[in-house]
């Protein structure tokens, strides 16, 4: 064995003896680190599963307590600037406690929170649990994405598409069984009582084999003046330049899901039935897409997936709008979420390629997290009130551009810096 075999061999050694939180034993070299992966991927499919149980129940929501269509925006808002608040102190627990103890408990926190909304009974109880629930989701998105990201930095292979992709396989699941549920007579409060049930026992599961990612008290011992913790840190023109990426992308995506049934029944006189299947087109081919988005990543380099894909998404979108039929304009929003699906998952890799390992990880996702959550509640809105003034093909069409200049002018790094 040559001297540069050596020290690869005992720093793959060491890199699986801290993802099991630094103890030894007979598992081969790795194991332990490759085995941080699939826990990793878990937690995005248990949040994405408790957040989109909420969302496909809050016309129940709004119907159980009488709410007007602006009271229910109000509670939507509460539940927004909650998370936004909590991702910007997200990084300085991070740095002092680590990934897995914040995600541990906040896997048993939000089931209880899900059950609450089915159950209180007065407004202002309902007000309190939202805000609760959003700022536990709020911190619960940035920390798994700061996990995601220094395992796949550990591992030196790419993983966010996949955890993405269990995200997007959640959100069919929580509206194939609310569909289900609600044919067989269940009750909203039934429901959620139930899923909280699923996912805590789900929380239990997972919360043992996650793994220590390097942050808390390591962390902080191998870099002892962390310099963007806190509310004021982790602004850097890249994160912004990143961040700016992440907002558009999330309009374009918030246009798809919002707007693209819409589009086809007013537009190209689909049926109401008809139409609701372009929204499932785009998630389903983003789902497959983040599947195999890990695997052309390592094939191809992040910047030329991120260019190709933008481009992709950019063509799918001008089928869509061109197509003067509802089903190949259904097949253009199709090729346009698989264009996106590795979009939102490459930006936040590079995010958080560059201090993965580092107290100062979670406050970079913590603040690209925030200007994708902006992207995710001013675009529906934004295209809805740029659609009265020049009408709704016109503003999407008005997106394709948009793409086109985030794939050409993005700059992502080539491969994880180890």
């Amino acid at each position: 064995m040559t001297a540069e075999d050596q020290t690869a061999a005992h720093k793959t050694t060491t890199a699986a003896d801290q993802a099991g939180g630094g103890s030894t034993g007979s598992a081969p070299p790795g194991r332990a680190a490759s085995a941080g992966r699939w826990p990793a991927t878990a937690v995005f499919f248990l949040n994405g599963l408790a957040l989109s149980t909420y969302v496909v129940r809050l016309g129940s929501l709004k119907d159980k307590h009488h709410l007007s269509d602006g009271q229910l925006g109000l509670i939507g808002m509460v539940f927004a600037v909650a998370a936004l608040a909590c991702m910007q102190g997200v990084g300085l627990l991070t740095a002092r406690v680590g990934t897995r103890p914040v995600l541990r408990t906040s896997l048993l926190v939000m089931p209880v929170l899900l059950a609450l909304v089915g159950v209180v009974g007065g407004a202002v109880e309902l007000v309190v649990v939202v805000a609760a629930l959003g700022a536990v989701h709020g911190t619960t998105d940035t920390v798994m994405n700061t996990h995601a990201v220094a395992i796949e930095r550990r591992l030196g292979r790419p993983i966010l598409n996949g955890c993405h992709a269990a995200w997007s396989v959640s959100a069919v699941v929580a509206s194939l069984a609310t569909a289900v549920l609600e044919r067989a007579g269940i009750s909203f409060a039934t429901h959620l009582v139930a899923a909280a049930a699923v996912l805590m026992a789900g929380g239990l599961l997972l919360g043992p084999l996650l793994v220590e990612t390097g942050t808390g008290d390591r962390a902080r011992a191998s870099s002892p003046e962390p310099r963007c913790l806190g509310l004021r840190g982790g602004w850097s023109r890249e994160v912004v330049a990143l961040g700016l990426t992440g907002t558009a992308l999330m309009v374009c995506e918030g246009a798809a899901l919002g707007w693209s049934a819409i589009f086809l029944h007013d537009s190209r006189g689909a049926s109401l039935g008809l139409a609701a299947t372009a929204v499932t087109a785009y998630t389903g081919a983003q789902a497959v897409g983040r599947v195999v988005g890990d695997r052309l990543t390592l094939r191809y380099g992040a910047p030329v997936l991120f260019r190709a894909g933008g481009l992709v998404a950019a063509c799918g979108l001008a089928m869509a709008l061109l197509s003067p039929n509802p089903i190949a304009a259904i097949g253009g929003f199709a090729v346009a979420g698989a264009g996106a699906s590795v979009l939102i998952p490459l930006a936040y890799s590079a995010v958080g390629q560059a201090k993965a390992d580092s107290p100062e990880a979670a406050t970079l996702i913590s603040r690209f997290t925030t200007f994708t959550y902006a992207g995710t509640l001013l675009g529906p809105a934004a295209i809805g009130w740029a659609a009265e003034l020049a009408g709704l093909t016109w503003t999407l069409a008005a997106l394709i551009p948009v793409l086109c200049a985030v794939a050409l002018l993005s700059r992502l790094p080539g491969r994880p810096q180890h």
